[in-house]
C-alpha cells in the first residue's frame, strides 16, 4: 500500500531505515499497518530486527519514542521537539520525553563546508575575514557555528547550513506526509493527534528553519520591538554576509544562562535578571504578537546586572490581536468563575462544537474551584497548565499551533525564572500585561474599529442578498441547482464498499467456473466437442487462482 504511494526511487532507502529503526524499537506493529513490512521482508531482515527489538520493548514507550528519534535524525529530533510543545495532544512523560531530545551532532570538518562558503560568500572565507576559527563553536543536526574576525576587528560568528541536509529533510517530509495520511486514514486511534496537520505545521516550521537568513528576518523584528528597551539585547546581523545557506552575526561572549554560578560570581541580581527577562518574554506575547518561542537557558546570556542577551531565534511563534484578546476572555472567565466563558473559548479554539457542553462545563467549574482564592505567589503555573491541558486531551479538542508555542514559551520562563529566582511567579508577572491587554480590547477606539467592520460586513449582506437571489433563481430555472453534501469519512467507506463489492464479483465468477467445469466434466451422452475437457480444467484452473488472491487479499488487508 505505501511503497504504491512513492513517487522516486530515491526514497526508497530512507524509507528502509524507517521501518528498520521503528521495528527494533519495538513498533513492529505500527509499521505492519502502516504498510512498511514488505520492505524488511524484501531485504530478509524482518525477523532479525524484531529479535533486536525484545530488548528494546523492556524500555518504556515515552522512552522508545524518544530513542528512535534521535536515530532517525534531525527531522525526526525536529518534529519530537515540535511535539513537545503540543501539551494538548500528549500526556507529560511524553512531553518530558520529547523535551530531551537532543541534536548534538559532531560538527563537519571545515574542508567540508568550505565550498558551500565560498559559493555563497563569492569568495574564500579567508579572503573576506581576517581570521576564521577552523574548529566549530556549536554544532547541530542542521547547522554549525565557527568564530571568525572582520577586517574591521569585530568578533562574529559564521553559522553554517550543513551541505546536502536540505535534500535529507524534503525526502523525509514526503514519507512522513505519506505516513500521516496511512495513519489517520487506516489507524482510528491516530485521528486524535491529527497526523495530517500536524506534519504540515512541521513542515512549515522546518522549512523556515533552514532557511538561515528567515532566523536573522526574525532576530532583526524583535531587536527594533525593543529598540526603546536597553535591557535586552539581540547581536547584530551583517546582511552582507547572509543567504539562505549561512549567516553572520555578532559574536556573544557573556555569561551564559546555563552558568548561574557564574551569574552569582559577578554579583549579579538573580531576582533583577529574572524580572527583566520575564517581563521580555510577555511584552513580546501580550504587546508584538512576535515572540521567541525556544527562549531555554542555553539561548540567553548575561551581559551585565541589568541586560539579558537573547540568541537563536529559528523558532518564533505569532500571536493575532484577536487570539490575545480571546486569551484574555478565557482568563478573566477563570478568575470571575464564568466557566461557560472559559468552555465558549476553547471551543473556539478547537474548532469543535460537538463537544458536550454539560460536561466539559463541569470538569472546567472543578478546575476553577481547585485555583480560586490560592494566592499568586502560591499558585503553581505549571500544574495548572498541566490541568487544563488533560481536560483538553480527554475531550479531543486541539489547540492552534500559535496557542501551543505561547504555553512553551510561558512554560520555559517559568522554569527560567525559578531558576533564577525561587519565589519567581509567572501570574504575578503577566498581570499587568493581562489588565493593559484587557482595557485595550474595551478601548473606545477597538470598539469603535469592532463596530466599523461590522456596519461594513452587515452592509455588504444586505445589498449583495438581492444580487445573490437573483443568481439563484437562475440557477433553478436552468436546472442546475445542485445540492452537496461532504459526509465525513464518507470517502474511505466507499473505497471499503468498492473492495467488498469486487471481491463479491469474483467469488461470483469463482462459484460460475467451478459449477460450470463440474457440468462440462460429467456430461453423458451425446459427444463432447473434441478439446471441451481441457477448457474445463483451465476454468478449475482460473477458479483456483482466483480463490488464492481473494484470501491472500483479505488477508493483506487484515
Amino acid at each position: 500500500m505505501f511503497l504504491k504511494t512513492l513517487s522516486t526511487a530515491r526514497d526508497l532507502g530512507r524509507l528502509h531505515d524507517i521501518a528498520s529503526i521503528l521495528i527494533r524499537f519495538g513498533f513492529g506493529d505500527m509499521v505492519r499497518r502502516l504498510g512498511l513490512g514488505a520492505v524488511l521482508e524484501q531485504a530478509g531482515k524482518l525477523l532479525h530486527l524484531q529479535e533486536e527489538a525484545e530488548e528494546l520493548a523492556q524500555l518504556e514507550p515515552p522512552e522508545r519514542i524518544r530513542r528512535a528519534m534521535e536515530e532517525l535524525g534531525p527531522t525526526f529530533v525536529k518534529l519530537g521537539q515540535v511535539l513537545s510543545t503540543r501539551v494538548d495532544l500528549f500526556s507529560s512523560d511524553y512531553i518530558d520525553a520529547f523535551s530531551k531530545l537532543q541534536n548534538d551532532v559532531p560538527a563537519l570538518p571545515f574542508e567540508a563546508i568550505a565550498s558551500q562558503i565560498e559559493e555563497d560568500l563569492g569568495d574564500t572565507a579567508q579572503n573576506i575575514f581576517a581570521e576564521v576559527d577552523t574548529e566549530s563553536l556549536a554544532s547541530a543536526s542542521m547547522a554549525q557555528v565557527h568564530r571568525a574576525t572582520l577586517k574591521s576587528g569585530e568578533p562574529v560568528i559564521l553559522k553554517v547550513r550543513r551541505p546536502g541536509i536540505k535534500d535529507v529533510i524534503e525526502s523525509d517530509l514526503r514519507l512522513l506526509a505519506r505516513l500521516a495520511d496511512i495513519a489517520e486514514d487506516e489507524m482510528s486511534e491516530a485521528k486524535q493527534f491529527q497526523p495530517r496537520k500536524i506534519v504540515r505545521e512541521f513542515a512549515n516550521s522546518i522549512r523556515s528553519e533552514l532557511d538561515l537568513a528567515n532566523e536573522c528576518l526574525n532576530a532583526e523584528q524583535i531587536a527594533n520591538n525593543f529598540k526603546n528597551e536597553p535591557s535586552i539585547v539581540v547581536p547584530k546581523v551583517y546582511w552582507q554576509w547572509t543567504s539562505e545557506r549561512m549567516n553572520v552575526q555578532e559574536l556573544v561572549t557573556d555569561l551564559p544562562g546555563t552558568d548561574l554560578a557564574a551569574v552569582d560570581a559577578a554579583g549579579y541580581d538573580r531576582k533583577k535578571l529574572a524580572k527583566i527577562g520575564a517581563d521580555a518574554i510577555l511584552k513580546m506575547v501580550f504587546e508584538d504578537g512576535v515572540f521567541h518561542a525556544d527562549l531555554h537557558p542555553g539561548n540567553v546570556f548575561y551581559r551585565s546586572a541589568s541586560q539579558v542577551v537573547m540568541i537563536d531565534f529559528g523558532m518564533v511563534g505569532r500571536i493575532s490581536k484577536e487570539r490575545r484578546f480571546q486569551l484574555v476572555d478565557l482568563l478573566y472567565g477563570m478568575v470571575q468563575r464564568q466557566s461557560d466563558k472559559v468552555v465558549a473559548t476553547l471551543l473556539l479554539w478547537s474548532g469543535d462544537s460537538g463537544i458536550p457542553s454539560a460536561d466539559l462545563t463541569a470538569e472546567i467549574d472543578a478546575m476553577i474551584e481547585k485555583v480560586h482564592g490560592v494566592p499568586l505567589k502560591s499558585l503553581n503555573f505549571v500544574a495548572l497548565t498541566s490541568d487544563l491541558t488533560s481536560i483538553l486531551r480527554r475531550y479531543k479538542l486541539a489547540l492552534p499551533s500559535d496557542l501551543t508555542l505561547l504555553i512553551k514559551a510561558l512554560v520555559s520562563l517559568d522554569g527560567m525564572g525559578r531558576q533564577l529566582d525561587p519565589d519567581f511567579d509567572v501570574v504575578t508577572s503577566a498581570k499587568p500585561f493581562l489588565t493593559k491587554l484587557l482595557w485595550a480590547k474595551y478601548a473606545p477606539k477597538e470598539l469603535a474599529k469592532k463596530a466599523q467592520q461590522g456596519a461594513t460586513d452587515g452592509y455588504d449582506l444586505v445589498t449583495g442578498l438581492p444580487t445573490d437571489a437573483w443568481k439563484l433563481v437562475k440557477t433553478m430555472q436552468k436546472g442546475q441547482f445542485k445540492f452537496h453534501m461532504q459526509v465525513e469519512e464518507m470517502e474511505h467507506f466507499l473505497d471499503r464498499l468498492n473492495k467488498s463489492i469486487t471481491r463479491i464479483t469474483i467469488g461470483i465468477v469463482i462459484a460460475a467456473l467451478i459449477m460450470g467445469s463440474s457440468i462440462v466434466m460429467t456430461v453423458s451422452g451425446g459427444q463432447i466437442p473434441i478439446g471441451l475437457e481441457y477448457f474445463s480444467m483451465l476454468g478449475f484452473a482460473g477458479a483456483v487462482f482466483g480463490g488464492l488472491w481473494m484470501i491472500f487479499s483479505i488477508w493483506r488487508d487484515r
